[in-house]
């Protein structure tokens, strides 16, 4: 056995187990890596039916290769052999375990499974483009995410609502910040608070008793080209003599139920809320859902980044805490294989921009622009310089407007500091909201809209563009 001066540490737990699972694997064999909630790795080798493609010598030189280099990351079960030891279907072929190489010629493949409490998702990016809810031309959904709170994504996201209605599309905002709701307030206006939110539906959903909810409400504000606008509220009014107990049921939101993850549970509250819109005196499925995400390293985080959006605007400030936050998210990403299909969701968006006579607006984006390149580039490794992965990508330079570390701007404005909402119903239309979202509006929507227009393009559908009255 070799022994080692230092005891390994959890950063050096799996490129040590990936090293050990790919000698195997080059001895022509299929290797299964299992990390336990606690870390710990094994090492599940398909040795066949009968066992007969590893000797007894092959398997004492993996188990001693193993438990010595990953001391007290070693597994109870170190090395099991698929021939000694029966293993479910549930293991051997689960569809979280990510493909680290595939087999090539006598070489086997390597997977691992990575069981987590929480923030597994994080790892597992998907599309959505399968999530139609039964129409021809599903929705388009973009969630606004930033790593620490106090960015300004929520003000964002009901100033970026009310100009995509304005412009003559039906738009949903989901308040998927459950722990800190505050969307629904800045939309509302005029309008009321429907009885049910998104956590009645999944606390009454997970008993399947999820049908007549209220779940969303039409604002207020009433946009201009016919344009709605429909708020998806985290805190419904609840019923009228009844304490709501949001505090309870937040407590069990989170929770898999039999046959249903909570990614599953989350994303079929999303198309519940979209539904729900279609069944109104709309009539209409939304054109677009915003999805506002809670901050940090979260399990909604995770589901709606990972799993429930086509594009995601990342907030932040030019600052350490924003930097390190992305780029242990991004890390994440590029260990298990995931760079490419999430970075071609991810735009930057700067926030509290400055502009003053002693520190210009230009100023700033060329350092958040610079330091959000750095931070990127950890998605960007698998592609030489100035290397074309996509038509639709472009090039990752420093200087590439298109590249999702091109900041968009928000300037900062003390005005927004305290503003109390609920008694500045127009408050959208005061001079320093619309300077300091004027470039955000002017490069977001577009962006969002092309999103969309993408999506009806590559999806077949014999349905108008639009009939409505």
């Amino acid at each position: 056995m070799t022994l080692y001066a230092e005891p390994i540490r959890f950063d050096e737990s799996r490129p040590a187990a990936l090293s050990v699972a790919r000698e195997v694997a080059a001895e022509g064999f299929d290797v299964l890596l299992v990390r336990d909630v606690l870390g710990r790795f094994s090492l599940v080798v398909d040795d066949g039916a009968e066992g007969a493609g590893a000797s007894g010598e092959q398997v004492e030189r993996w188990r001693e290769s193993f438990t010595g280099r990953m001391g007290r990351y070693s597994g109870e079960r170190p090395l099991v052999m698929t021939s000694v030891t029966r293993l479910p279907k549930t293991l051997t072929a689960s569809p979280r375990a990510l493909e680290i190489d595939a087999a090539t010629g006598a070489a086997g493949a390597v997977r691992l499974l990575d069981n987590t409490v929480v923030g597994e998702d994080w790892s597992h990016v998907t599309s959505p483009a399968a999530d139609t809810g039964g129409g021809t031309v599903r929705t388009r959904r973009t969630a606004l995410y930033g790593f620490k709170g106090g960015v300004g994504r929520t003000t964002a996201t009901a100033v970026l609502a009310r100009r995509l209605a304005d412009q003559g599309k039906i738009v949903l905002v989901v308040d998927l910040d459950l722990e800190s709701p505050g969307v629904g307030p800045l939309l509302l206006g005029d309008g009321n608070l429907c009885r049910h939110g998104v956590v009645d539906h999944l606390v009454e959903s997970a008993l399947g008793n999820a049908d007549g909810l209220e779940i969303v409400t039409r604002s207020g504000y009433t946009p201009r080209n016919r344009g709605e606008l429909w708020i998806a509220p985290a805190r419904g009014a609840g019923a009228e003599g009844v304490p709501n107990g949001y505090v309870d049921k937040l407590n069990r939101v989170y929770a898999d139920t039999e046959g249903a993850r909570f990614a599953d549970r989350l994303a079929a509250t999303v198309r519940a809320c979209e539904e729900a819109v279609e069944r109104s005196e709309s009539g209409y499925p939304p054109d677009v859902v915003l999805l506002d995400s809670r901050a940090g390293i979260h399990d909604v985080a995770a589901v709606t980044i990972s799993h429930l959006c086509d594009y995601a605007l990342l907030f932040g400030a030019d600052n350490d805490q924003t930097w390190s936050g992305y780029r242990d998210l991004f890390e994440a990403w590029a260990a298990s294989g995931q760079a490419a299909p999430i970075r071609r969701k991810l735009r930057m968006v700067a926030s509290m921009v400055p502009d003053s006579v002693h520190y210009s607006k230009d100023t700033h984006l060329a350092s958040f622009r610079l330091n959000a390149h750095e931070t990127f580039s950890v998605l960007y490794e698998p592609l030489a310089p100035g290397e074309i992965a996509d038509a639709k990508e472009g090039s990752w330079a420093l200087e590439d407007d298109a590249a999702p570390h091109s900041p968009i701007p928000i300037l900062f404005e003390p005005g927004l500091v305290g503003m109390n909402v609920p008694k500045a119903p127009d408050w959208q239309e005061r001079a320093f909201v619309k300077a300091a979202y004027r470039d955000f509006l002017k490069m977001a929507v577009p962006l969002i809209l092309a999103s969309q227009a993408s999506a009806a393009s590559d999806t077949e559908s014999t349905e108008p563009e639009d009939d409505r009255p």
